[in-house]
């Protein structure tokens, strides 16, 4: 399917599909200046822009000819008699690529916008301490290599899809919308940021109080939201189309079980903050909004919506404990919550998938000789399928991202200087405060 021409009104549909992704990563950088500090503002809107700009031309170069697409040409291995589809062997710089409405034409438009927004997402982890040229390299380092190789094996053709065919496991590993290439890449990216940046000055006392640093803007991050789900669904529906041969009648059910999921997340999550804080968190909330669109990209297209509600659920309890074991006791000082929110949420996303998603199969008579019809079911093995490809995410793409950034840490520092913390990354690095007519919060609060 990649490499033919598809029906003019599916490929329509997708087109309109993708233009919506960029509202999904307009939401997050929405959410992650709300959830940030005020005297860090411009600096992280202008970051969000260079990891966007840097990412698609980075992929336009690099990334396209490594990730490829299903039927291209590739590097393949061959292990105990079967044949290994390993990374994707295209031209540099999008040449021979076809811009005629193909699905290779489309899948490259799409993985654009999508590894831009797996490179906003570590923004929200790094944010008040991560320098603006450091995040440039970091980007460029996920568009061109760890992305790519990743989204190949998923969405290229590569080994982890053919889990199916090579050992009969499921389908092989299944991601209709990017819970693993785009979620889990992006949220393992911003842990590997976090343990190499540490934590926020005065986030931790030396006799272990956390203080609270409260987001400057819950308007940005509630809206944020709202952006967010219009991205979701276009990202979502285009990638059933592209990735798993759905068709663009399906883009309703995605809708409603890419709605339902979040809702059900973030009041859950709200529910949650209630009972235990007496009143509900809106950051909390709005993590679990988001937490339930990350669990329905990987199953949107094979759940029903009773189950979508269950796996949103499921994402705004996980969440919301998740970002407070990391916060008060591994010490880990994530502002946008961003690991929670996209790979803890991703991973349970792949989870659910092997658990609830249903496919059809083919129905024969009782000679077997004659196909009668078509019915639904959990596919054999697919829960082993999903449990590989999430074990890849933590056993190989955590360790190489962490790895290639602690080496590119050690050639220029990531973290600003101490006196650029202080005075705040909007005019240590941008010479001018986001809110010129405002006074800004200071440190004067936190323990020294």
């Amino acid at each position: 399917m990649a490499t033919s021409k598809i029906p003019e009104l599916t490929a329509l549909a997708c087109i309109f599909f993708i233009f919506l992704v960029p509202f999904a990563a307009a939401g997050l950088t929405l959410m992650n200046v709300g959830l940030g500090r005020s005297r860090s503002a411009g600096h992280m809107m202008m970051a969000s822009l260079s990891a966007l700009a840097v990412a698609a031309i980075a992929y336009f170069a690099i990334g396209f000819a490594w990730q490829g697409a299903i039927g291209g040409p590739a590097h393949v291995l061959s292990f105990s008699g079967k044949s290994w589809n390993w990374i994707a062997a295209e031209p540099f710089f999008f040449r021979k690529l076809s811009f005629d409405g193909s699905a290779t034409s489309l899948t490259a438009l799409l993985q654009m916008f999508s590894v831009g927004l797996a490179a906003v997402i570590p923004l929200g982890s790094g944010a008040d301490r991560w320098r603006l040229r450091a995040i440039c390299l970091s980007t460029a380092m996920l568009a061109a290599l760890t992305y790519p190789l990743f989204a190949h094996w998923v969405w290229g053709g590569g080994w982890l899809a053919q889990l199916g065919i090579n050992y009969g496991i499921g389908r092989g590993f299944l991601d209709a919308g990017g819970a693993s290439t785009i979620q889990a890449v992006g949220g393992l990216t911003a842990l590997a940021i976090t343990w190499i940046l540490g934590p926020r000055r005065g986030k931790y006392s030396a006799d272990g109080m956390a203080p609270a640093i409260p987001g400057h803007n819950s308007v940005f991050v509630l809206f944020g939201c709202i952006l967010a789900l219009v991205g979701w669904i276009g990202l979502n529906s285009a990638g059933a189309i592209l990735f798993t041969g759905g068709e663009p009648s399906g883009a309703a059910l995605i809708a409603i079980n890419t709605t339902l999921a979040a809702s059900a997340a973030a009041l859950t999550a709200a529910f949650i903050t209630k009972v235990r804080f007496g009143k509900p968190d809106a950051s909390l909330t709005s993590n679990g909004w988001i937490g339930g669109l990350v669990a329905s990209s990987a199953s949107c297209a094979f759940v029903s919506p009773a189950e979508a509600i269950v796996i949103g659920s499921i994402a705004g309890t996980v969440v919301t404990f998740s970002i407070e074991m990391l916060e008060l006791r591994l010490e880990v000082d994530d502002p946008g919550g961003s690991i929670s929110v996209h790979a803890v949420g991703a991973i349970w996303g792949l989870l659910a998938l092997g658990m609830f998603g249903q496919f059809q199969r083919p129905v024969f008579n009782l000679a077997g000789d004659n196909l009668i019809g078509l019915t639904s079911g959990v596919a054999s093995g697919q829960w082993l399928a999903q449990l590989i490809g999430v074990a890849t995410l933590l056993g190989f793409v955590l360790p190489l991202t962490y790895v290639a950034n602690l080496v590119l840490n050690r050639f220029y520092p990531y973290r600003v200087a101490v006196e650029g913390e202080r005075q705040g990354m909007d005019l240590h690095e941008l010479g001018a405060g986001a809110y010129p007519e405002f006074v800004t919060h200071t440190d004067e609060f936190l323990p020294r």
